[in-house]
């Protein structure tokens, strides 16, 4: 009994990782920009093009690795592939205030947004952070990836150099 309620949970998280969201949204759930205002999560896009979003929070200190990392090739990235890095902390009411702080001494280019109820963090399956989805243009997620070691941006960049090609990915 308790080797298949693990199967099947197991089976429900990886159909939930490579399923496509409803018209090419994401999920929805009130989330706040740097400024406070909010906006809902629905709404964030690239316009056809891949994106990239990561799940951290500033007491996670592999976060901050993982997006120092891609920020060092972020750039040239943009230039040649279009893609979106969204960054969406999980910061509760109680440190959610080091978010705007974060941001601006790494320098990060990227959008950042505030989960401060996790809801959107709920929605897209995530238990644990650091937690980095890649989606195609269509809406897809493609690619789905928890922690993070050296070197894993590396093949987040190959992935996302060949979705900007029109080419599937193989898992």
């Amino acid at each position: 009994m308790k080797k298949a309620l693990i199967l099947s949970s197991a089976l429900i998280l990886l159909f939930s990782a490579f399923t496509k969201f409803d018209s090419g949204k994401l999920p929805s759930a009130t989330i706040k920009k740097l400024d406070g205002s909010t906006i809902n999560s629905n709404t964030i896009s690239n316009n056809g093009k891949p994106m990239i979003i990561s799940f951290w929070a500033t007491w996670c200190k592999p976060c901050k690795q993982e997006l120092d990392a891609i920020n060092e090739g972020y750039a040239e990235l943009v230039a040649e592939t279009g893609v979106k890095l969204v960054a969406i902390s999980i910061d509760d009411a109680r440190t959610c205030a080091k978010v705007v702080t974060d941001v601006k001494s790494k320098g990060w280019e990227y959008e950042v947004y505030i989960d401060e109820n996790q809801d959107f963090k709920r929605a897209m399956n995530v238990n644990n952070v650091p937690h980095t989805f890649l989606i195609d243009g269509n809406g897809q997620i493609v690619r789905s990836h928890n922690s993070y070691a050296q070197g894993d941006e590396d093949k987040l960049f190959e992935d996302v150099r060949k979705l900007a090609k029109g080419e599937k990915l193989t898992h």
